[in-house]
C-alpha cells in the first residue's frame, strides 16, 4: 500500500479524533470534510473528501469525541484539553508508520467544529513526512441510520 493511501487512512482516523467539549459534543451522525497536505503540498487525487462518522456518547465521555484507532498502527491521544471553546491534544502512531503530532480543533458553534492536525511520520526506512489535516465537522441528527460507529480501541 502506498505511503500517501497509508497516511489518507491515518489522517481520517486522526481527524475523526478531534473531538468537542463534552458539554457542546452531540452524539448522533456527523459530516466531516477534510483536506490534506504532505510536506506543504496538497496530496494528488485527495482532493477534499467528505465522510459521515457516527459519534457515540461512549467516545464523548472518554475522549470528548470521536475516537479510532487507525488500522496502520496503534494511535493514542494523550494531553487532551478540552475547554468551552476547543480542545487540543497530542497524537503519537507505532507500528507500520512511527508518528507523532498535535490536534487542535476550534468549536465554531453547537453544531460545528473545524480542527488542524499536524503530524511528522516515518515509516519503515522512509524519509521523514510532515502532514496537516483540516477539517471541518458539522452535525447532522441524533440518528446514525446506516452509518457504524468508528471502533474504539481494546483496553
Amino acid at each position: 500500500m502506498s505511503r500517501i493511501r497509508i497516511l489518507a487512512m491515518v489522517g481520517c482516523c486522526l481527524l475523526a479524533t478531534a473531538g468537542v467539549a463534552q458539554g457542546q459534543r452531540k452524539a448522533g451522525l456527523w459530516e466531516v470534510t477534510s483536506s490534506m497536505s504532505m510536506n506543504g503540498n496538497s496530496m494528488p487525487g485527495m482532493g477534499s473528501q467528505t465522510h459521515d462518522v457516527c459519534v457515540t456518547q461512549a467516545m464523548i465521555d472518554k475522549y470528548g469525541g470521536p475516537y479510532s484507532n487507525p488500522q496502520t498502527g496503534q494511535c493514542q491521544v494523550t494531553n487532551v484539553s478540552l475547554t468551552t471553546s476547543g480542545m487540543t491534544a497530542n497524537i503519537s502512531c507505532s507500528g507500520r508508520m512511527n508518528a507523532t503530532g498535535t490536534v487542535q480543533t476550534t468549536f465554531v458553534d453547537a453544531n460545528t467544529t473545524k480542527t488542524t492536525v499536524q503530524i511528522s511520520a516515518t515509516m519503515g526506512n522512509s524519509q521523514a513526512m510532515n502532514m496537516t489535516m483540516q477539517s471541518t465537522a458539522t452535525y447532522k441528527g441524533p440518528d446514525c441510520g446506516s452509518v457504524q460507529p468508528l471502533a474504539m480501541p481494546s483496553q
